[in-house]
């Protein structure tokens, strides 16, 4: 027989820890501790949920659904105590977001902040990232992302648009002619940014119907979008990089925007949410508030 609700939040938040020692450190109880509860929990209810060894942890068919009914079931709760709260204007519990690291500082964090004075009962926390994997992802009630999505269980809502573009600077092009054609990328020093798994040196490039694909040499890169940026502002090369986070240099003349008439992939702002569980009251509230920012204009434009 479960132990009210208490088995099933322990049970949820191991799965979403991935291993019984993540577990452990974020319940700062021992891995001892969390295995026994586990043993407990699988004798209650005559069934073996996880399959567990020092290096794998993985559900059983049964702790699947298991899974699923207890995060719909903690979800449902949650909804019902915030529902009530919110009828007193008080939103409170816990609030987990992930977002990528350059836009998340720049921001994120100050909409976090935000949000939080207008609702200080609620724990929140941000993580920043430019990689998260896909085992992580039901550790978080919202992941901001930038970009084409890769198959995926998350359900998108919309937050802002984004484009991307090919840009240099003034120095770089006093020195090397602008290319005229995407094949003449080839012949220029290309900046390129490692943050994520995709084919980063193929830059895909539209106009109008005609779509391209472009080898492109990296002549420096890096897992840090500002050093890409600091370096394409030094004039060390071309750079494709958001519009979010190079707008106003284009503004200002320090960046200018390199074969104007072909466009990379848009690059849409998303929240993501686990379609899995139902979206608690103060989810709802945070995806509003983060969509309002952004709303009627966004800030680059």
């Amino acid at each position: 027989m479960l132990n009210d609700a208490t088995d099933l939040r322990f049970f949820v938040a191991v799965t979403k820890a991935g291993s019984l020692a993540e577990a452990a450190r974020r319940m700062d109880i021992t891995p001892s501790a969390v295995s026994q509860h586990l043993r407990q929990l699988e004798k209650r209810l005559g069934l073996h949920l996880v399959h567990r060894s020092t290096r794998r942890f993985s559900l059983t068919d049964e702790g699947e659904l298991f899974y699923a009914g207890a995060v719909d079931l903690l979800a449902r709760m949650d909804d019902l105590t915030d529902s009530l709260r919110a009828r007193t204007g008080e939103v409170a519990g816990k609030l987990d977001i992930c977002g990528p690291l350059g836009f998340g500082r720049r921001y994120l964090a100050p909409i976090v902040a935000d949000f939080h004075a207008r609702h200080p009962g609620l724990q929140a926390s941000l993580t920043l990232t430019d990689l998260v994997p896909a085992s992580n992802t039901q550790r978080f009630d919202l992941i901001v992302h930038i970009g084409e999505l890769a198959d995926s269980s998350l359900v998108a809502y919309p937050v802002a648009p984004n484009q991307r573009f090919l840009c240099a600077s003034p120095k770089y092009l006093a020195r090397h002619p602008a290319p005229q054609t995407p094949d003449d990328l080839a012949q220029h020093a290309c900046l390129v940014l490692r943050e994520n798994q995709e084919d980063v040196t193929l830059w895909r490039l539209r106009r109008k119907r005609e779509e391209v694909s472009v080898r492109v040499p990296a002549t420096l890169w890096s897992n840090d979008g500002e050093v890409v940026k600091e370096w394409a502002l030094m004039g060390k090369g071309i750079l494709l990089r958001s519009e979010w986070d190079v707008a106003e240099h284009l503004k200002s003349g320090r960046l200018v925007r390199v074969l104007p008439d072909w466009e990379p992939p848009e690059a849409g702002v998303v929240a993501l949410v686990d379609h899995r569980a139902n979206m608690s009251a103060r989810v709802k509230l945070f995806l509003e508030f983060l969509q309002g920012r952004f709303r009627p204009k966004v800030p680059w434009r």
